[in-house]
């Protein structure tokens, strides 16, 4: 009986052992294996399709490197019966890669540009997919210091690829301020050259500018006009307090020695037929104008010398250099003769030390508002890199920067910049001075890819400065 008892249990061990060989021998069978490759190209997409037949999908995992321009596929415990893997080409994908692992196969995928991509398993039948998308929005946020938020955005739509730099400025903790080329009208510097010459956290470029370096158009720095509008344009202006808003501006100016009274011409530019000009400190150390006009230096409200030309500027002065009709209008000047010199700009402006003129308008209330300001074509038309600033409902200040006219970004119109910087919350927006001039500096590092292939030397800038 015993006996019987234990053949009946080395019978009952045998069975159990070859229930567990032949479940080995079927999941071993069942091992996923990639049996066809196809790839379909579309307009909004990329498609990359694996498939496994009958034997089930296997564990993957997917990863990126190189900025999102190489994505890595790795299928684990996989058989590979595909001896010859078919090309895989497309305006968005370079190239297609397989390598085997003791993991299994690794599919790496490097891109022309970053997109979007999915990846997606289904049962029946057994396939993995990989999708990458032609038409996407990326942001990528980081914090370069403390009240400095940056982000780098990406978007892919039937227009093309448009790359965008938005730097968001925590006005408690920073304020803005205009920068000179080399501290001064006369000439022109890089946005960065000027950025490390005061140590700024930030700056973008800011006005319109003659090859000189004359500012055209409004700019008021630390409540002295240093360029002049021959238009009513938009502006931002800066209070005291760091709060900041966007409205029309113009100058009206006006001499007064003696009787007689004259128009000014502008501030800091070049003087005109028949014209009057102030040159202030902000300018150079002379006036640099030729010898068929008139100059007043004064002091202390009075004419402290006169000169034909190329007059000396006084730090704690200026001069009046007058031509043609507004030379003979003053030929009765002396020394010693009081001086008024008075300046509109408009009642809101009266008392806002920090103006940058440029324009158009772009956001208004919220909402996408161009105005027309009777600007060239080569502002208002078409895209083009794009340089702006922007009011939030929070106080913050928003710099904004678009590449344009390469490969990596169309650019922007005038339109198109406005919605963009409504979609990151401006409330009011102001046009910069665009095209190869648009550059956003970060802590010394050039963030955008300006058109001109370098750096353009530009008349001024405006900084970000830590309080």
């Amino acid at each position: 009986m015993n006996m019987i008892k234990e053949k009946l249990s080395r019978a009952a061990v045998l069975c159990v052992l070859l229930i567990f060989v032949m479940q080995a021998t079927v999941l071993a069978a069942a091992k996923p294996t990639l049996s066809n490759i196809r790839f379909g190209s579309g307009v909004e997409r990329d498609r990359i399709v694996f498939d496994f037949g009958n034997t089930g999908t296997p564990s993957y995992d997917v990863k990126e490197e190189m900025g999102g321009l190489r994505v890595i596929l790795t299928f684990a415990k996989l058989e590979d019966a595909m001896l010859i893997k078919p090309p895989v080409r497309s305006s968005l994908i370079s190239k297609v890669e397989y390598k085997k692992t003791e993991q299994g196969l690794k599919v790496i995928i490097d891109l022309k540009e970053a997109a979007e991509h999915e990846v997606k398993a289904l049962k029946k039948p057994s396939r993995i997919y990989i999708n990458f998308s032609k038409q996407y929005e990326r942001e990528e946020r980081r914090e370069p210091a403390p009240g400095l938020e940056l982000t780098t955005y990406r978007r892919k739509d039937g227009r093309g690829l448009l790359t965008a730099y938005l730097l968001d400025v925590d006005m408690k903790q920073y304020k803005l301020s205009p920068v000179l080329a080399n501290g001064e009208v006369v000439g022109r510097d890089t946005v960065s050259g000027m950025s490390d010459s005061v140590n700024a956290a930030a700056a973008v470029n800011a006005s319109y500018f003659a090859k000189s370096g004359e500012i055209l158009g409004m700019l008021r720095i630390n409540g002295t006009v240093v360029g002049t509008t021959y238009f009513t344009r938009s502006a931002l202006g800066i209070k005291p307090s760091g709060a900041a808003f966007v409205a029309p501006v113009y100058y009206d100016g006006k001499v007064t020695i003696g009787n007689v009274t004259q128009q000014v011409s502008g501030v800091n530019s070049e003087r005109g037929e028949n014209g009057l000009v102030i040159y202030n400190r902000y300018y150079d150390t002379t006036t640099g104008t030729n010898a068929y006009g008139r100059e007043f230096i004064v002091r202390n409200g009075r004419v402290a010398d006169i000169r034909q030309s190329n007059s000396p500027i006084p730090k704690n002065g200026y001069v009046i250099s007058v031509h043609g009709t507004s030379r003979n209008a003053f030929a009765k000047v002396r020394i010693g003769d009081p001086v008024t010199f008075t300046e509109d700009l408009g009642a809101q402006w009266g008392n806002v030390p920090t103006i940058i003129g440029a324009g158009p308008t772009l956001v208004k209330n919220g909402e996408v508002n161009v105005t027309s300001e009777d600007f060239p074509g080569d502002i208002t038309r078409g895209r083009a890199p794009r340089t702006g600033a922007a009011v939030l409902k929070n106080g913050h200040m928003l710099l904004a920067v678009v590449d344009g006219r390469q490969e990596s970004s169309i650019g922007c119109t005038l339109e198109e910049f406005a919605e963009l910087l409504v979609k990151f919350g401006a409330q009011q927006a102001v046009n910069f001075d665009g095209g190869g001039s648009s550059e956003m500096v970060v802590g010394g590092e050039i963030l955008n890819s300006p058109s001109d292939g370098s750096e353009r030397k530009v008349g001024s800038a405006l900084a970000v400065f830590k309080k």
